[in-house]
Formats: structure tokens, C-alpha cells, sequence
């Protein structure tokens, strides 16, 4: 039903941080196991926050029109959006005390859905600022507007209520505030998108950097023309001058973002023709905001070259070598596309030397890295269950990482057994001659390796598998410590 649309989905997202279908089926047991109304992160949220990012967006852009040069006609279809916006930036703001939080504990792998640390997270974080881009302008002035309406035969009260209006309108700007919800939508969608792609993070942050900037020549073009407005046009206003007190506003507009630009970007259009204190005051904002947006482009710009992340260019330049590779030993393309495919699940699209990794750390680190990622894997076994934790930090040692693609066949059936395995993520088959079975996520298979016996069935991955191997030999050297286990 529709508490569907609140689990986490299966895709790309989901599978490179759970590692599996079976551990995001796991993670929807999870989340309906808690029995409370909580929307996981991995869920349709996504959609959600990019449809916000849009509505936030166009805020953005037609609050500071509207308030600059719409005078108050903005007609029924902006007066409907403003009205929807402020309710669903209201709903967003109760929605939030229901949405899971994606934690970056890489050991739990999971999602916040409690409902208690959700709700001082975003106390603490977002509220404030949410509370206030959410206070309902449009409401207010519906209703200030009708009041006008009704007065218009009274003279008096209708200067009130013009007065009234233009304060609303002014106070209005507070919705500019949701530029912070803005840059929290940037970091949402580019949490929930596939952190494994450098190049889609990288292009969600250009991407914010020029629509903030965007944002600042628009408001700074809208302030040209707002500021004049409110002194009601003095005669020596720029406005006048260029004499657009009866054009369109398209073309008000033009004027107000073109003065803003060239006093941003040091053209001095405008800079030496500012009669007034107020005009100079804005020539001066504006100079400044064009220096600092200058800056923030350079220092963003050069941080993201030099940023990038260094194992993704390792791993690009090994695939480079690799493709020149196999095309120079005419390897055939359905052959070259399960070796791409091999590495992109072998590394993530991230280029790293474990062992070298395990080298430079200590010897302790190294031993609380190992049991994070496979003492789990060992305690399913009945012959590692109940042993001594030194014997069990010996073993962890001699495990090897392996990786198997959909369709590999990983040990056949009567040949002789040299290696056991432990699933870490993924599905496989085991097919004998009377009976088939499907083992996943922690389950282990290859136990002859303990007697040195033939396989008795074939092992075949039915998904990308992830898995950790222990040969016979590697056991033997284990074992020379722990006669007493030898024994047993």
C-alpha cells in the first residue's frame, strides 16, 4: 500500500550503500519492524527534495520581482503559487520531524528512523531557519488585500491599508530566507545520489555555485529598481533618466540586472551617475558583492580541480591502461564489458592498494578494521563459534577479498577443495545432484576445505558477490598457535 512509498528503493543509491538486495530488504524489514510513520531517506524523498529545490527556486526568483516591480499586480496565478508555496513549506516543516536521517557511521550502514533522534537533530539544525522562510506571507496578504477591497469607498483607510500593503510586501522578503532551505536541498539530493560518482557530486556543486550566483545578480538587479521605488522616483533617479517610468517591466528588469552586472563585474556603468546618498550606498553594496562573488568562483573553481578525489583518477588511469590493454590483445566486446564490469564491483570506481592500506596502519588498527568488516562473517560458522577471540584476530588476518560477477562459477562440484568462503554481499547458488539452494548475505559454503575433501556441489553467483576466502594453507598457519583448537 502506500507505506510502500516510504521504504527504501532498489537502485543505485540504496545498493551501494547497503551492498545487496538482500540488505536493503533486510533495511525495509527494519524500518516496518519500527511500526512508526518514517520516511527513509533511500526512499521516493529524492523526488520530493528535487521538487522543492524547483518550488524554493522559483521563490527565490519571483518574490524579489514581484515586491520591485509587480506594484502589488501580480495577478491571481503568482497569488495561487504564493499561497501553495507557504502551505507546502509548512507541511515540508512537519514533514521533516518524519524523515530519516542518512548517517554517516560507515560501520552501522543504516538510516536514523527514530523518532526521537530525529526530532533534536532537526531542532537543533534546521528548525529555526525552516520556521521562519515557512511564516505565511501569501495568507496575509490575501487577507490585506480583501480588506482593500472593502474599504476602497473610504479614502482614509484605503492610504492605510496602501501603506499596510507595502509593508507586508516589504516584510515578504523574510521568504528570501529560503535560500538556506535552498543549499540544504544541494546537500540532501547530493547525499541520496550515488556518492560512488565523483562526477555527479562534482556537478551538483557547480551547479549550486551558479545558482547562488544567479540569485545574487538577480536580487542585486531587483534592488536597483526597488530602491528607487520606494522614494517614489525623485527626479534625479536613474529610473527617470532612462526614462522607463511607463515601460514594461521585461524591460525594467533589463535595466535593473544590466546596472547590477556592470557595477558587479567593474564596468562603471552606472557607478559615476549616482546623484543621490542611497544610489551611491548601492553602487557600493553592489562593488562589493561582485568582488566577493568573484572570489567565492575562483576559490570554488580551484578547490575543485585541485580536490578531486585521487582515487577516482587512480582508478580512471588503470581503466585507461586496461581499455588500451584490451584492445590491443583484441579481446572480444562481450569479454572486455564483464572485465570493466568486474572492476567497477571490485573497486567502486575508487582505485586503493588494501594491502598496502593495512601495512601502514597498526597492528591494533589493523585488527579492529578486520573485525568490523568480517568477525560477523566467522561467528556464523559453527567451527569459529565460541573460540578463543586471539585464534579468531589470527584468522580474520588470512582472509582474502574476492569478488564474483552474475553467472561465475565459483567452485565446481568434485574438485578438490582449497579455499572457504564467507558471503559478505550477494546471492549464489549451490547446485548438487539432488537438491539446489540459494545462500546470501553471511551465509559461508566450502567447508570441505577442513578435511581437504572435493567440493560435493557447484557454486554459482546469482548477483555481483562479495565475498571473503580462506585457504587451507592459510588455516594451517593459523592453527600452529591453537593446538587445542587443532585438536577439536
Amino acid at each position: 500500500g502506500w507505506r510502500a512509498l516510504l521504504l527504501p528503493q532498489l537502485n543505485r543509491q540504496s545498493l551501494y550503500v547497503y551492498g545487496s538486495e538482500v540488505a536493503v530488504e533486510k533495511e525495509c524489514i527494519r524500518q516496518l519492524q519500527s511500526g512508526v510513520f518514517v520516511i527513509h531517506p533511500f526512499s521516493l524523498m529524492s523526488y520530493y527534495i528535487m521538487c522543492m529545490m524547483a518550488i524554493t527556486f522559483l521563490n527565490l526568483i519571483g518574490i524579489p520581482m514581484e515586491i520591485a516591480f509587480l506594484d502589488g499586480h501580480s495577478g491571481l496565478a503568482w497569488e495561487g503559487f504564493n499561497v501553495f508555496s507557504d502551505t507546502l513549506f509548512l507541511i515540508d516543516v512537519a514533514l521533516n520531524f518524519r524523515m530519516g536521517i542518512i548517517t554517516d557511521d560507515a560501520e552501522l550502514q543504516e538510516a536514523i528512523l527514530d523518532i526521537k533522534r530525529i526530532r533534536v537533530s532537526y531542532l537543533r539544525t534546521w528548525f529555526i531557519p525552516d520556521v521562519i522562510a515557512a511564516f505565511p506571507i501569501g495568507y496575509i496578504l490575501l487577507f490585506a488585500q480583501d480588506l482593500q477591497y472593502n474599504n476602497d469607498d473610504n479614502p482614509s483607510k484605503t492610504n492605510r491599508m496602501m501603506r499596510i500593503l507595502m509593508f507586508v510586501r516589504i516584510l515578504s522578503l523574510i521568504r528570501l530566507a529560503r535560500v538556506s532551505r535552498l543549499v540544504r536541498f544541494f546537500n540532501e539530493v547530493e547525499k541520496v545520489s550515488n556518492a560512488n560518482l565523483e562526477v555527479v557530486r562534482l556537478f551538483f556543486r557547480i551547479l549550486s555555485l551558479f545558482m547562488m550566483i544567479f540569485l545574487l545578480c538577480h536580487w542585486n538587479g531587483c534592488i536597483q529598481y526597488f530602491v528607487p521605488m520606494l522614494e517614489e522616483f525623485p527626479s534625479d533617479c536613474w529610473v527617470r533618466k532612462e526614462n522607463l517610468m511607463n515601460a514594461t517591466v521585461i524591460v525594467k528588469y533589463s535595466w535593473g540586472v544590466f546596472r547590477a552586472l556592470s557595477q558587479m563585474i567593474a564596468l562603471s556603468y552606472g557607478s559615476m551617475d549616482a546623484p543621490t546618498y542611497v544610489e551611491m550606498w548601492i553602487v557600493m553594496v553592489s562593488m562589493v558583492s561582485g568582488c566577493l562573488m568573484y572570489t567565492v568562483l575562483v576559490a570554488n573553481a580551484t578547490a575543485m580541480i585541485v580536490n578531486v578525489d585521487p582515487a577516482a583518477k587512480e582508478y580512471k588511469s588503470k581503466m585507461s591502461r586496461l581499455e588500451h590493454y584490451m584492445t590491443f590483445m583484441k579481446l572480444p566486446p562481450e569479454l572486455q564489458l564483464r572485465i570493466n564490469n568486474y572492476y567497477q564491483a571490485r573497486y567502486g570506481g575508487k582505485w586503493f592498494d588494501e594491502k598496502d592500506v593495512m601495512d601502514t596502519v597498526s597492528s591494533a588498527l589493523k585488527e579492529q578494521i578486520l573485525t568490523v568488516m568480517c568477525s560477523r562473517l566467522l561467528r556464523n560458522v559453527p567451527i569459529f563459534q565460541n573460540r578463543d577471540e586471539n585464534f579468531i584476530n589470527v584468522v580474520l588476518q588470512y582472509l582474502e577479498y574476492e569478488v564474483y560477477q552474475e553467472g561465475d562459477v565459483i567452485v565446481r562440484q568434485h574438485v578438490p577443495g582449497d579455499r572457504m568462503f564467507f558471503i559478505d554481499h550477494g546471492q549464489v547458488l549451490v547446485e548438487a545432484d539432488s537438491f539446489e539452494r540459494e545462500l546470501c548475505d553471511g551465509d559461508f559454503f566450502g567447508t570441505c576445505v577442513l578435511t581437504k575433501g572435493k567440493h560435493l556441489a557447484t557454486v554459482k553467483a546469482l548477483t555481483d558477490c562479495q565475498c571473503f576466502s580462506l585457504s587451507w594453507d592459510d588455516l594451517q598457519k593459523a592453527l600452529e598457535g591453537f593446538p587445542d583448537v587443532k585438536k577439536d
